[in-house]
């Protein structure tokens, strides 16, 4: 395996080459940067953690939950530092990632991301939201690479939200279509 570096909005990012394979195919990605999918928030009566419609696979609110329990609680720039939010953020995409495979049964169908929407419990003064997202958007790059996790995005900051958490994500990608069976669904 050989790996190169590549500058994304000036940071140095760690390009991971997998030999055999495409570039942007996220589970051989995320095995060569060490990293395993969580378990899946369960399903809610009223919603999905994440849902397909006609090639879409959006996601509901991701929060950085690891192991069942939250990375951090309160706002950012009083409570919680920059440094433990932009962790929050790359476990929100995690577990973004995680709604995702029990979803579609596969993160190789994600041909790419198309929106990225990052939600910051923000303290009186911290403007730092954009710094925040650029974790969570960096880590979407790191998994897919370039191409296929190239995205657009919005950063908000707000008072407070869900479970006190001081980050949340939502994300919007694009996959490829299952081949019709008799046991498959051909609009997926």
């Amino acid at each position: 395996m050989t790996q190169n570096t590549l500058q994304v909005d000036g940071h140095r990012r760690q390009e991971v080459s997998v030999p055999g394979s495409v570039p942007h195919v996220a589970s051989a990605r995320l095995a060569a940067l060490g990293i395993t999918l969580p378990e899946p928030v369960s399903p809610s009566k009223l919603f999905s953690p994440a849902q397909l419609h006609d090639g879409i696979v959006r996601t509901s609110g991701q929060v950085p939950v690891r192991n069942g329990v939250p990375i951090a609680l309160g706002a950012v720039g009083t409570v919680v530092s920059f440094e433990i939010a932009q962790e929050c953020a790359r476990q929100c995409v995690l577990n973004a990632l995680a709604a995702i495979y029990a979803e579609i049964g596969d993160l190789d169908r994600i041909k790419g991301f198309i929106k990225l929407t990052v939600f910051v419990a923000s303290g009186e003064g911290f403007f730092g939201q954009p710094a925040v997202a650029d974790a969570a958007s960096a880590f979407l790059i790191d998994v897919l690479g370039p191409a296929a996790g190239m995205h657009t995005r919005t950063a908000v900051g707000v008072v407070s939200l869900p479970r006190n958490v001081p980050v949340e994500v939502e994300v919007a990608a694009s996959v490829t279509p299952v081949r019709a069976t008799s046991e498959s669904n051909p609009t997926q």
